[in-house]
């Protein structure tokens, strides 16, 4: 037996069943360097998913290397918040400066579902009230309360929550009821819609609304710009606080912009992030205005929150984004697979849509001359062609049939082509075997 089949096998037998695995023969990546990963059995893959944008810088990055390898050799590697830690301290001040939300403070968590759980704790404590607002088709996490305020059933996995969540228009567009609307159509039906849930699903007086600036599990949907800005103008006249969920389109991942948000014109009440953050280390975390993050009154503390070792690493991975302009990199990399991607749609009908801004692109697949009817047998397809041509990609969206694209931002030019080929191939199998 394959040491891989054993590990499978091995994994079914002590893992839970609901513990996703990519491939109809799953691997395991043993090494990496740059924009490869290695699997065991020595093939390697350009990596265009990056352990879900987690991997934004790539893999053997040695100013990230040397910063963790510095903090190992100091002896300390975790200490907790009850004492003082000066990466910490020195990476909060630069993402608080970076936030553009006055007067900001952080608070470090070590995951995206842990931050948004904060978020939503914060903002319910602050305005006394367990009412949230949330998108359609939106994703913030896997814990009690960040399930609780899901709006895609894929990924709902109870219906017990501590909040009362309304869910409003927006998220996704291209199957949404106002899907064939202008961008200035577009937005006003989703305030519209947004001020009639307010009147009819809420009793007014509502914590929050948090958002997706695009939706990451939900497919990469990507509302147009402003729209968020509109619904701030609502929920100010309501007081309702805005959190942006920043965990996957944060850190210039988008191109234009260094968070999601701000390619709508508005400041929120709080940001979340986690994943790009860290390349790999466990890092999230919640920013807010003073009176919202101090609006706690018990103890608390985070044991592993913030620690030494992930903030070291933190801090070299932000400071090397800035310095090499990834987010410019982002932009001009993204351009070019958008624009070879939608070559391929007007060659294959397989593919519904293409959309996404800098490196955070979704493809989604449909019945090749059905019309929009969703395809996931052809996601299936493109995810295995694609491994089995040397590239890994994402696969998620509402109905299983969106390939998720998320490279590193440190992708070069030859990367993108090498890309853009084995997706073609990819594709065009995929309409292929649909079409018979």
């Amino acid at each position: 037996m394959p040491a891989d089949a054993e590990l499978l096998e091995r994994h079914r037998k002590v893992l839970p069943d609901w513990l996703a695995l990519y491939y109809d023969e799953p691997i395991e990546i043993v090494h990496a360097s740059g924009r490869h990963v290695t699997d065991s059995r020595g093939r390697t893959y350009l990596d265009f998913f990056a352990g879900i944008l987690t991997n934004a810088i790539g893999y053997g990055v040695a100013e990230i290397s040397d910063a963790v390898r510095g903090q190992l050799d100091t002896g300390v590697v975790h200490t907790s918040t009850l004492y003082l830690i000066r990466k910490q301290v020195e990476l909060a001040e630069q993402i608080a400066e970076l936030s553009g939300i006055p007067d900001a403070k952080v608070f470090f968590t070590n995951s995206g579902t842990e931050a948004n759980e904060t978020a939503l704790m914060l903002a319910t404590q602050h305005r006394r009230s367990n009412q949230v607002l949330a998108l359609r088709n939106s994703y913030h996490g896997r814990a009690f309360a960040t399930i609780g305020i899901t709006g895609n059933r894929g990924w709902s996995a109870s219906s017990l929550s501590p909040l009362k969540v309304s869910y409003v228009h927006g998220g996704y567009r291209y199957r949404g009821p106002f899907s064939g609307y202008t961008d200035a159509d577009y937005i006003a039906a989703c305030v519209e819609d947004l001020r009639d849930v307010l009147q009819t699903t809420t009793a007014g007086d509502v914590a929050a609304m948090i958002v997706e600036p695009i939706q990451g599990v939900g497919g990469f949907n990507v509302p147009p710009d402003g729209m968020l800005a509109a619904f701030k103008e609502v929920l100010d006249e309501h007081g309702i606080l805005l959190i942006s969920d920043e965990v996957q389109t944060g850190w210039g991942r988008t191109g234009e912009h260094f968070w999601g948000i701000d390619a709508h014109g508005v400041t929120p009440d709080a940001m979340t992030f986690a994943k790009g953050l860290g390349n790999g280390l466990a890092i999230g975390g919640v920013i807010a205005r003073p009176e919202l993050m101090d609006c706690l009154r018990a103890n608390s503390i985070s044991t592993f929150g913030g620690n030494p070792m992930a903030t070291a690493g933190a801090k070299a991975t932000l400071d090397y984004l800035l310095d090499h302009d990834l987010q410019g990199n982002a932009a001009k990399q993204g351009d070019r697979v958008i624009g070879g991607l939608r070559e391929l749609a007007d060659r294959y009908d397989v593919i519904g849509d293409v959309r996404g801004k800098g490196l955070m692109i979704g493809v989604e697949l449909v019945e090749p001359g059905a019309g929009h009817e969703p395809s996931p047998p052809a996601a299936g397809i493109v995810l295995e062609q694609t491994r089995e041509r040397g590239l890994l990609v994402g696969k998620g969206g509402l109905h299983g049939n969106v390939v998720r694209l998320a490279p590193p931002m440190t992708l070069t030019d030859e990367e993108t082509e090498d890309a853009l080929e084995i997706l073609g191939a990819a594709i065009a199998t995929a309409q292929e075997e649909l079409s018979r």
